[in-house]
């Protein structure tokens, strides 16, 4: 049998074909929202967390329906990991969209409310300065040296004072205690590490359960907590195969629950919009989600 290797021509045509299917099926999946259900000892029930909404006049139907969906679920409390903005912004009257949430928030800020490493090369620029300039022990935390002039303090004020007024609570390097179901909660944000930030506030000690808000994964300590959630990754945006499975063992941090051996559990959330490729957003095998902690029945019937 005579196995002709396929010409340039009709590889041509058969990526000409491929591709449009494939951008299309990534851009559908980026707005294919999921509920993760986190069952988290200790922790009251019905607490609703989102990530890195972006928001902007191309996505903002999108958030809308995410604010339906977690308004559907009826939070006992809704948590807000950060990038609110995209960092282009020329004023944020897309905010406004947060005042149709239900329940009281409670959120901190992110790279891109700072504007900082929004882009390819300084988003890799800030990823190393991380890893060799900040100290994240949680004795001895201190990634000031990350505080390099770059971070647009008076975007981030304003950005802020927008979101107070439109009901979101934000937590710079800052705790509040907060009464879920009868039950007190201490909630602990955690300014942005990438723009040099970050400063944890001494906690006192508490037999409450109690969570930290901290937008970069890099960025975290073993602080003296129940949980830690962060966002940022879009846990990873393109979740090919091995990406996915260097994920899952840990080697990489991009989406899920990781802790173990003493370390402060954490979750890394997919987020619920992306950062754009050519003004659209794509993702693969990587949905966004609205994660929901300790569902009540009620929750269960809702996402069943």
């Amino acid at each position: 049998m005579n196995l002709k290797t396929p010409s340039a021509r009709h590889m041509a045509i058969f990526m000409l074909i491929l591709l449009p299917s494939m951008t299309g099926y990534m851009a559908w999946e980026a707005r294919a929202v999921e509920v993760t259900v986190l069952e988290i000892d200790g922790a009251p029930e019905g607490i609703v967390y989102i990530t890195d909404p972006h928001v902007r006049v191309s996505n903002i139907d999108h958030v809308r329906e995410v604010i339906d969906e977690v308004n559907r679920l009826n939070p006992s409390l809704v948590l807000i990991g950060g990038d609110f903005a995209t960092g282009e912004e020329e004023d944020f009257t897309a905010q406004e969209v947060w005042r149709s949430l239900d329940a009281p928030a409670y959120a901190v800020l992110g790279n891109h409310d700072y504007r900082v490493g929004i882009d390819g090369p300084t988003g890799i620029e800030r990823l190393l300065a991380t890893s060799t300039s900040a100290v994240v022990a949680a004795d001895a935390y201190d990634v000031s040296a990350l505080n390099d002039g770059s971070a647009d303090t008076a975007f981030a004020d304003e950005l802020a004072a927008t979101l107070e007024e439109n009901g979101v609570h934000v937590l710079r390097n800052d705790y509040v205690r907060v009464a879920v179901g009868g039950e007190e909660i201490v909630i602990v944000g955690i300014d942005d590490g990438w723009a040099g930030m970050a400063d944890p506030p001494g906690v006192p000690a508490t037999d409450a359960f109690t969570l930290y808000l901290v937008h970069e994964p890099s960025c975290r300590a073993d602080w003296d907590a129940d949980l830690i959630l962060s966002g940022h990754t879009h846990g990873g945006q393109f979740l090919f195969p091995v990406v996915k499975q260097l994920n899952d063992l840990g080697v990489v941090e991009l989406a899920g629950l990781f802790g173990g051996d003493g370390r402060t559990p954490t979750y890394v959330s997919r987020g619920v919009c992306t950062s754009t490729l050519a003004g659209v957003e794509l993702r693969f095998n990587c949905q966004p989600e609205i994660v929901l902690i300790n569902p009540t029945e009620e929750q269960l019937r809702a996402i069943a």
